[in-house]
Order: C-alpha cells, then sequence, then structure tokens
C-alpha cells in the first residue's frame, strides 16, 4: 500500500512556494477539533508544558495552548506562515538568529512564551531547546515526504522527555487515487517507526471525508489520531 507514493517528493522550496502563493488548504482557522478533544490525555494533570510543533505553519493551536500557560516551541521552514501566525494574533515579536544552526532564524513572541524556529526541521535537534513534555503533530508525519520517515522518527524520538506525550494526526486513504501531500500513514507504519521505543494508543478514528477530499478522486479518507508515549523500561 505504501508503493505508490513510496519516491514522492516535495522539496522545501515547494512548501515556501506554497505560503508565498496563499495555496494552504490545510491551514485550519480554528483549534484542531483532535486536540481539544484529547488534550487532557495529554496534558495527564501536568501544567505548563513545553510543547513542541513540528512544521506548524502559523497554527491557532500554538496561541490556544500559550494562553493556558504552556510553553510553544515550533519549526517552520516558511518565513511567510510565521510572520502571518504573529501579525494574525496580534502578537509583537523579535527575531534573532541561531548561532547553532547557520541561515536559522527564530521568532520570540513578547507577551506569550511562544517561540518558532525558521529552518529545515532535519536540523533541529534536543541541544536548542531541551527536550518536550508534550508534542502535537498535527500536519506533519502527513507532510514529510514518505521516504524520510525513519528520519523523522529518530528525530521526534530524541526530542520526547521522559513523561512526553506525543498526539500524532494521521490520514487513511487509497493512495493510488491520490499522491499527497498529505500523504497516506497506515496505522501499521505508525506501530513500524515507533513501537521498539514507545507505546502506542489509538485515541480517535473518525470519516474526515468532504467534497475536498472527493475532489482529489477519493472514496474514504479516514483521520486517526494516537498518543505514543516512552516505554517506561
Amino acid at each position: 500500500m505504501l508503493e505508490p507514493q513510496a519516491d514522492r517528493i516535495m522539496a522545501l522550496g515547494e512548501w515556501e512556494e506554497r505560503w508565498n502563493e496563499g495555496q494552504i488548504g490545510f491551514h485550519q482557522p480554528h483549534v484542531h477539533q483532535m486536540l481539544e478533544s484529547n488534550l487532557d490525555k495529554v496534558l495527564a494533570n501536568r501544567t505548563r508544558v513545553h510543547f513542541f510543533f513540528p512544521l506548524c505553519g502559523k497554527t491557532v493551536d500554538m496561541k490556544w495552548l500559550a494562553d493556558m500557560g504552556h510553553s510553544v516551541v515550533g519549526v517552520e521552514v516558511s518565513e511567510e506562515a510565521i510572520k502571518q501566525f504573529f501579525e494574525e494574533n496580534n502578537l509583537t515579536f523579535s527575531v534573532e538568529p541561531v548561532p547553532t544552526i547557520p541561515g536559522a532564524k527564530v521568532y520570540k513572541s513578547s507577551e506569550k512564551n511562544i517561540s518558532i524556529y525558521q529552518c529545515d526541521l532535519y536540523n533541529f535537534s534536543s541541544s536548542i531547546e531541551g527536550q518536550f513534555g508534550a508534542i502535537w503533530d498535527r500536519g506533519s508525519l502527513v507532510a514529510i515526504n514518505p521516504r524520510d520517515r525513519e528520519k523523522y522518527a529518530s528525530l521526534i524520538i530524541s526530542l520526547m522527555a521522559k513523561d512526553c506525550r506525543y498526539l500524532v494526526d494521521t490520514l487513511l486513504y487509497n493512495p493510488e487515487l491520490y499522491k499527497g501531500p498529505p500523504f497516506f500513514v497506515p496505522d501499521e507504519q505508525v506501530h513500524n517507526l515507533f513501537g521498539n521505543r514507545c507505546d502506542i494508543e489509538l485515541l480517535q478514528s473518525v470519516d474526515a471525508l468532504t467534497d475536498k477530499q472527493k475532489a482529489w478522486g477519493l472514496d474514504y479518507f479516514t483521520e486517526n489520531v494516537h498518543l505514543i508515549t516512552p516505554k517506561s523500561n
């Protein structure tokens, strides 16, 4: 089932182009329902949790969590997306270079505990912001090039603190009918990528087929959310 998309590649420049041209159908103007309905399981009675958002775009989920007192770190390649996030949420920000990542910049909110790094995700590491108590992956695992998934999983695991709760949103559909992104990520692959080091629980599975996916030629489109936690041994 993975074969049809195995060699599909989106260059970073293509993502930047999408943002610059406003081709961002993946952006949601409201807090993601899957995050909202599973937040208690992610927080697990913790306050002031250090959240990581891989490939964050300009998601409003970041401000929503920061408003609750959590700290948020995002990574995004598109400068346009980052600027739009701060402008649309009326947040002032500073911009600084990141000494350990050549060419990277970090945008820091003056009012909220939000930092967004503009860089290639794979150049980010725990040496920059430490490890995280929570990760919200709404459009990252489904957006990276399929051939990079093992590299991606290694990075995510390296960013997980011992008590980390990683919420990941994946999509099921017939990859013969649509080339992506967003890409098809079966549950079996989630287990192959993370199962050796982590416990995995399917929290929610919903029929997410809308006219948009039908226009892509799809006849089913399922959204799954897994909670991934480091094994305690």
